[in-house]
């Protein structure tokens, strides 16, 4: 699977055009609207976008990613109803921010301060006025107060939106469709389903295989020992160096949680179990001509549940616990949405709050320091169930 497609380049707010500059129309997927929108707990007012409106749409673009930055302080949609005219969404929505409301009182935590700015990503605009379509990506960076201390968080989100003009002339979002990339399989569903059937614990536990360790991407590690210690603070910081950013000395895929998971257990000096065999092991190489070098446990979030679930005696192994408390630096957290035994996600532990609780890093929606649990995600559901994998210390 190749790298992704063109990266969006972040660009510094335009200047008003002059009255014949149709260029300056946000039309690829290298503009950028910058929609700085800082809310902090009591303001009295929401602040001014720090953005020159160019066309009516995209006021109506900067409105809405104002009122998003001020719902993740106050929690509150209700002045949603004068620019979104979509009940389906508006009820996704409310559903969201109640668990969110719920979840915070419960954890005694206060947003303090928020952060946003939105990337086109994408737009398709009719030349004579009608429906503009376009995909939206969402900076979000939040400050936390938990207990007297504070920390802060950040993650992506990508939505498409479609807007059309309203009986006042004016343009409105008809429909707004949340991107829940968590939820997307690394391959299609029957790949899927042919992983579930070949990679089973007993092959797992009982395949040979040998260590294999990339000495170019670890190039301090030293060859002869045994057995090495998983270095936690190591998995952490590349954890967080590579949140929001490939490393290129990786493929970077479409879907790409655990493959970032995988490198930041690497970077913590876990041992390559290299088989050779895509179906085993844990291991990679990169690409050998057309030909995929990696196991399947590396980039598919149940592979890697399963091989985390194995019993073995050297290399990468974990031990299955029973709540997130028990959980230290640099382990690793799979989700199941659907509470049918797919996983679909995986993170890694790369801070706790006051309460002790893991704040995880995550790729593919780039996430750092997010509460563990992802109520905030669309993804989430009621089934929606965990496997907590505290990482050995020797390996």
């Amino acid at each position: 699977m190749g790298r992704t497609g063109t990266k969006t380049k972040r660009m510094k707010t335009p200047k008003q055009p002059a009255a014949n500059q149709k260029k300056a129309v946000i039309s690829s997927v290298k503009d950028e609207l910058r929609a700085a929108a800082t809310a902090q707990d009591g303001d009295a007012a929401l602040p001014k976008p720090s953005i020159t409106i160019h066309k009516e749409w995209k006021t109506a673009v900067q409105e809405y990613v104002t009122l998003y930055n001020q719902m993740e302080i106050d929690r509150d949609s209700s002045k949603y109803s004068r620019l979104v005219n979509d009940s389906d969404h508006m009820q996704r929505l409310n559903r969201r921010l109640d668990r969110l409301k719920e979840s915070e009182m419960r954890r005694h935590v206060v947003p303090r301060r928020s952060e946003t700015h939105a990337s086109l990503q994408r737009v398709n605009e009719p030349l004579r006025g009608g429906e503009v379509t376009l995909l939206l990506e969402l900076h979000i960076a939040r400050t936390i107060e938990q207990y007297g201390r504070s920390y802060a968080e950040e993650r992506y989100e990508r939505e498409r939106l479609w807007l059309a003009i309203d009986e006042s002339g004016g343009y409105s979002i008809i429909r707004i469709e949340p991107l829940v990339l968590e939820r997307r399989p690394r391959y299609s569903s029957r790949q899927s389903k042919e992983l579930e059937e070949d990679e089973t614990l007993e092959v797992l536990r009982n395949i040979g295989s040998i260590p294999y360790l990339n000495y170019d991407i670890l190039a301090n590690f030293k060859q002869g020992r045994n057995s090495v210690f998983y270095r936690r603070d190591l998995a952490a910081a590349y954890a967080d160096q590579w949140w929001n950013k490939p490393n290129p000395d990786y493929e970077n895929f479409e879907v790409n949680c655990t493959n970032y998971v995988s490198q930041c257990l690497f970077a913590g000096q876990a041992p390559m179990n290299y088989t050779g065999k895509r179906e085993s092991g844990w291991w990679y190489r990169g690409y050998s001509g057309k030909r995929e070098m990696w196991s399947y446990s590396w980039a598919v979030a149940g592979s890697l549940q399963q091989f985390l679930s194995a019993a073995r005696e050297t290399g990468l192994r974990a031990v299955a616990v029973e709540s997130p408390d028990l959980l230290s630096l640099g382990d690793v957290i799979i989700y199941d949405w659907s509470g049918d035994g797919r996983y679909q996600h995986s993170t890694i532990v790369t801070a706790f709050d006051s309460s002790g609780m893991p704040l995880v890093n995550a790729n593919t929606v780039a996430s750092r320091h997010r509460y563990w649990d992802y109520r905030d995600s669309y993804a989430w559901t009621e089934q929606t169930r965990y496997r907590f994998f505290h990482i050995a210390d020797e390996l």
